[in-house]
C-alpha cells in the first residue's frame, strides 16, 4: 500500500523527499482556494511566483496580476486573494500570475514532485480521485503561516487522510493527528476555526464571505496541475 503523509509547513519540507511523489499544497485561506476556483471558472493558466517583483514582470507580459501580503491585496496588482474575483468567468481564457504569503511559497518549494496540485475544500473529492489514478505515496504540503503550523490547512489534510484511509497507510504520526483533528471537528470548522489565528486576521480586514466559502467541500471537480512552471487543469 502506497503511503500518505503530512507536512505541517514548508519550512519542514527539507525533512520529506518529494522525488517520485505526488504533492497538494494546500493554502485554504485563501491561494489554493483561490486556484481551484480561478481554473473551475475558466482561467486558462496561473503561475504562481514568489516575490512581487515576480509577478509585476509577468505582468508587464500581459498577465492579469493577483498579489497578496498579510491578508491585504498588495498595492499596484489587479487582484488580491479572493476565490469570488474568479467566480462567474470574469476571467475565463485570461492567465493569471500570482503570489501570495504562503500558498506560492510552498508552490514554488514543491517542484520536484513527480504530481504537484494544489487542493482545497472546494476540489477535495477531485483531489482524493487524483490521488487514487496517480497511485503514488502522497504528501500534504500545508502552507500554514510564515513557516507556521495553522488548523485550516491541518484540518484539510486531516479530511483528505480520512477520505484515504482505506487507500494510504499513514507514513508517521502527522496524517493520523491531523486526521483525529478533522474527525473530531468535521461537524462545524467555522465554529472550530473560530480563535485560529488566520482567521482572526481576515475578519480583522473584514473579510468574512471568503471564509466559509473556502470551508465548503466538493463545489468543483477540477484540480489545477503544475506543469511548465504553471498552473493548468488537470
Amino acid at each position: 500500500m502506497k503511503s500518505i503523509d503530512v507536512c505541517l509547513s514548508p519550512d519542514l519540507l527539507h525533512l520529506y523527499d518529494v522525488k517520485g511523489k505526488m504533492v497538494v499544497v494546500v493554502d485554504i485561506l485563501r491561494a489554493t482556494s483561490c486556484m481551484t476556483t480561478a481554473i473551475a471558472e475558466g482561467v486558462e493558466e496561473i503561475v504562481p511566483v514568489a516575490t512581487l517583483e515576480e509577478c509585476q514582470a509577468l505582468g508587464r507580459q500581459g498577465y492579469v496580476t493577483a498579489a497578496e501580503r498579510d491578508g491585504k491585496k498588495a498595492d499596484g496588482f489587479d487582484l488580491g486573494n479572493s476565490p469570488f474575483s474568479y467566480r462567474n468567468g470574469a476571467y475565463r481564457g485570461q492567465k493569471i500570475a500570482v503570489t501570495t504569503t504562503n500558498g506560492t511559497y510552498a508552490l514554488t518549494k514543491s517542484k520536484e514532485a513527480e504530481v504537484l496540485v494544489a487542493g482545497s475544500f472546494l476540489n477535495i473529492g477531485a483531489i482524493c480521485g487524483l490521488i487514487k489514478e496517480a497511485n503514488l505515496d502522497t504528501i500534504i504540503l500545508c502552507a500554514g503561516w510564515k513557516g507556521k503550523v495553522n488548523l485550516e490547512d491541518s484540518l484539510f489534510a486531516g479530511a483528505v487522510c480520512a477520505r484515504m484511509s482505506n487507500h494510504l497507510a499513514p507514513a508517521c504520526d502527522a496524517p493520523l493527528m491531523a486526521k483525529a483533528m478533522y474527525e473530531k471537528e468535521k461537524g462545524d470548522m467555522m465554529s472550530f476555526l473560530k480563535e485560529s489565528s488566520h482567521v482572526k486576521r481576515l475578519h480583522g480586514l473584514n473579510i468574512h464571505e471568503d471564509i466559509a466559502f473556502c470551508l465548503e467541500q466538493d463545489v468543483y471537480t477540477d484540480v489545477p496541475i503544475y506543469r511548465n512552471e504553471r498552473l493548468i487543469k488537470a
